[in-house]
């Protein structure tokens, strides 16, 4: 029997004990995770630094706060999203119970991701503990020195039967897929998300899939161009890129990408200085294979702004490129680093429609004073999220459900979000044995119970 059945099997044999059913259990749980993130802060900083060149300013912005943010709305808020809920009755149950009883669904699968190893492995950790699950946590591979740190010290914390760490690499992943879940849930890219559904199918279990794809960025003439950039340059840059929602290219009309361009350009040196290499706040490529990936996407473009490298760093620059068409090699995959295509569009009909030919993305973004214009674009386009005149900081909001559409993923997480998504919304109804002449329209003889459902349907309709 091989480590990774062994530990799907302990966390099943947890779960079915029950004791994931109390609330009070869970909230303890929910605590421990939070005074891990606050007793262990340095320990997650100095991995993810190794890891991504990412500050530990940085690091607790993009990675500790939010999570600490979910954790704690979680605690609040768990009696109110674990408690039954009522729902609307018909004639026929008007004197029954009838409610929505959220339950755990069994042992959850999390396979998280290397671009912000933290952030986006446990907050769905979050939901399933809040949920009442067992959970599998497999971190990336790829940020190494994260996966090592939460495998050593998580289950310090957390009960390690229920929510054991697994560390591996392909191989490993394949393993855990094989198992038995009741959910498993994945950050990724959308290749492996197909094998994860593959593989999901086998047992009939469902899954969330957390993608990404090309999140396009319209840029309106008549707004304010330098606050525009401004945003835009946060929101591409951070994480030297490497971010699932940050936007992905840019389109314009010709008139302004000049404008655009300098305006950028300006914004990269005022955030990140005149060398970004030796800037603290600037962060590197995860590895060498990723460093040539992006590398080679910029071959047929035009460097107009950064484009310096230094592969035995895994250093690229902020780099702005121009002269790129939907046919660039750059456009034919999801950039995840430091590039930012701007492509020249007529106007807001070819954008809409440049961006209706494609997949649908994760994200798309608008910059724009006219709401009008606004309101076209979220009815006349499809995409996991919209956001108008600003990057990424939908992610902060827990009411929103985070999640993508068709190629950019499938299911949604945050707050109750994720508490839903990781439960089975029970429908319940409770009756009693008595009055039975009510329930004569139910037996034969049929004519009986045409006649007595009309009368039914008549009083509901008046």
């Amino acid at each position: 029997m091989s480590r990774e059945q062994l530990v799907v099997q302990l966390a099943r044999r947890s779960f079915q004990t029950g004791k994931t059913k109390p609330l009070e259990y869970r909230i303890h749980q929910l605590k421990s995770l939070l005074r891990f993130i606050s007793e262990r802060r340095k320990d997650i900083a100095d991995a993810v630094k190794r890891d991504l060149g990412k500050s530990e300013n940085g690091t607790e912005l993009f990675e500790t706060l939010g999570l600490e943010g979910e954790i704690k709305l979680a605690i609040e808020k768990l009696a109110e999203w674990a408690a039954p809920r009522p729902v609307e009755q018909n004639l026929l149950t008007i004197l029954d119970e009838v409610y929505v009883q959220p339950e755990p669904l069994g042992v959850v699968l999390i396979i998280g991701a290397w671009n912000y190893p933290w952030a986006v492995t446990l907050q769905p950790l979050v939901g399933a503990i809040a949920a009442g699950n067992a959970a599998v946590i497999k971190p990336s591979e790829v940020s190494a020195h994260s996966a090592k740190v939460m495998e050593e010290l998580l289950p310090q914390y957390l009960d390690k039967d229920l929510y054991p760490v697994v560390t591996g690499g392909v191989s490993e992943t394949q393993e855990l897929l094989k198992q038995r879940f009741d959910h498993i849930f994945y950050t990724g890219n959308c290749t492996v998300g197909k094998l994860v559904m593959e593989a999901a199918a086998r047992h009939l279990t469902p899954v969330t899939l957390e993608l990404g794809g090309k999140s396009p960025c319209y840029i309106d003439k008549n707004c304010d161009i330098n606050v525009a950039c401004r945003r835009i340059t946060w929101g591409k840059f951070v994480n030297c890129g490497q971010t699932c929602i940050a936007p992905d290219f840019i389109l314009c009309e010709p008139c302004i990408q000049s404008q655009v361009v300098e305006e950028i350009q300006k914004c990269i040196k005022e955030f990140y200085t005149d060398n970004p290499e030796t800037f603290e706040d600037y962060g590197r490529i995860i590895n060498q294979r990723h460093f040539k990936r992006l590398m080679a996407l910029m071959e047929g473009s035009t460097v107009a702004v950064g484009g310096d490298s230094d592969e035995s760093h895994c250093y690229i620059a902020p780099t702005v490129l121009k002269d790129v068409t939907g046919e660039s090699k750059v456009m034919k995959e999801e950039i995840f680093g430091p590039l930012l295509p701007i492509i020249t569009v007529s106007g807001i009909d070819e954008a809409i429609q440049f961006i209706n030919e494609r997949e649908k993305p994760l994200v798309i973004y608008i910059f724009s004073n006219d709401n009008k214009l606004i309101k076209r674009v979220i009815a006349e386009t499809s995409s996991g999220a919209l956001l108008a005149n600003d990057c990424l900081v939908h992610f902060t909001v827990s009411a929103l459900p985070f999640g993508g559409v068709g190629n950019s993923g499938m299911g949604c997480y945050h707050g109750r979000h994720s508490f839903d998504q990781l439960s089975h919304l029970r429908s319940c109804l409770i009756k009693q044995l008595k009055m039975e002449g009510v329930n004569s329209m139910r037996y034969p003889p049929s004519h009986c119970q045409k006649a007595e459902l009309g009368t039914i349907l008549t009083a509901q309709a008046g």
